[in-house]
């Protein structure tokens, strides 16, 4: 009994020192990291040790450096919304050129999108794509955007359709196809020529009727200077009136000679070449209007056809008297055209002119005012006078413009 009296302050005494240390443990702990896992069973009092401190965590890594081409994507809880991200990788934030965020977030991206024509591709509306391939966009041109990506898939759309090629498409209203010898597809569009004009329209450069103009404006070039290349032409349009005096005047010629038998065309009708001078831009690139001079013979000759009133007012006189002279050579018609305006094109008219019965002539004869009894013009033919030949008609009826012919200055 005096025993355990003797040593039981003494055992209170380690428990004593055991809770105190165990208490200083827990507070340091608590200062540097979270406590160790509980051990399993009760440590006992002779190997309890203080838990080492854990290292501190690490920094945060720096902020990503946007460029110049890229704007920061849209955010959704702190992550970058589905919307903003390439439509192709889907990772990599969509191109912005600082006025419009592309589909892609760059070319790679976007070539190999088209190249490989992935379904998961987001396309915005069918209005957008070709409507011929349905895999390329539309071609824009900044001012239009148009139906198919390309003109392959314009031509193959137009064969598909049933459409005229250009070749052969009517130059009125330019969605049917033209009849054999003729401009236009059907009477309407006759008609509706004839009430519009006097007016220019463009022929395209595929059609056929701008081959044959520019094939004879070519071969009938004969001056040692090389030919200029043509580089428009116009079918000109005059109105019914003008049209009606010419033919009847043709069909009078035509049943005098009966040219037609000879296997001639009717009236001997014939196409020839005739310069003079352009006061305006008519003719040039986006130049389809008359211009408001009265005296820009250019505008006049094809508004109201030639007029012998204006006879000389060139030349000043005529080797064969007061006509209208024409020529089968471009080159000899080409040193009369001339432009009073700057322009990189000059203007000639190929014309049709009735012939008729023509009489040959190698000598000057300037007091004439009509062709020779019998005659319907004069063939100044080459020679004696003449390098070149001329064609001498004696009635305003017996001319009209028909084609305005620009070719390289």
């Amino acid at each position: 009994m005096s025993a355990l009296a003797t040593g039981l302050p003494i055992a209170i005494s380690v428990l004593q020192a055991a809770a105190s240390a165990l208490s200083n443990s827990s507070s340091s702990q608590q200062s540097s990291g979270p406590p160790p896992p509980a051990p399993t069973s009760a440590p006992s009092l002779s190997t309890t040790r203080m838990a080492p401190p854990a290292p501190p965590p690490p920094p945060p890594p720096p902020p990503v450096r946007q460029t110049n081409a890229l704007k920061p994507s849209k955010t959704v809880n702190g992550s970058t919304s589905s919307q903003m991200l390439c439509e192709f990788c889907h990772s990599n934030p969509r191109f912005f050129d600082g006025g419009k965020r592309h589909p892609y977030c760059s070319k790679k991206c976007a070539g190999e999108a088209k190249k490989s024509n992935c379904e998961h591709v987001s396309r915005t509306t069918d209005s957008d794509w070709c409507q011929y391939c349905h895999q390329r966009p539309k071609y824009d041109d900044g001012k239009k955007s148009y139906r198919y990506c390309g003109k392959i898939c314009a031509a193959a759309a137009a064969v598909q359709a049933g459409a005229p090629n250009e070749d052969k498409i009517c130059i009125m209203c330019r969605t049917a196809e033209k009849q054999p010898r003729s401009h236009f597809c059907s009477k309407s569009c006759v008609e509706d020529a004839e009430k519009k004009g006097p007016m220019v329209l463009e022929i395209p450069s595929g059609h056929v009727t701008f081959h044959n103009v520019a094939e004879q404006f070519k071969t009938s070039w004969r001056h040692a200077k090389p030919c200029p290349p043509v580089r428009r032409v116009y079918k000109i349009l005059a109105p019914h009136a003008s049209l009606a005096s010419y033919n009847a005047y043709r069909t009078a010629v035509e049943a005098r000679g009966n040219f037609k038998h000879a296997g001639m065309a009717e009236g001997n009708e014939c196409r020839r070449w005739h310069g003079t001078t352009r006061e305006c831009l008519l003719g040039d690139k986006g130049h389809s209007q008359f211009c408001n001079s009265s005296s820009c013979p250019l505008c006049c000759i094809i508004k109201t056809s030639f007029a012998l009133s204006h006879f000389g007012n060139k030349t000043g006189w005529g080797r064969f008297g007061k006509g209208i002279y024409t020529s089968s050579t471009s080159s000899k018609s080409n040193d009369y055209s001339s432009n009073k305006k700057p322009s990189p094109l000059k203007a000639i008219l190929l014309n049709k002119v009735v012939v008729g019965k023509g009489y040959k002539m190698l000598h000057d004869d300037p007091h004439l005012t009509a062709p020779p009894a019998g005659s319907d013009s004069v063939l100044a033919e080459k020679g004696m006078a003449l390098n070149y030949d001329e064609l001498v008609v004696y009635r305003e009826e017996a001319i009209r413009p028909s084609y305005l012919v620009m070719y390289e200055a």
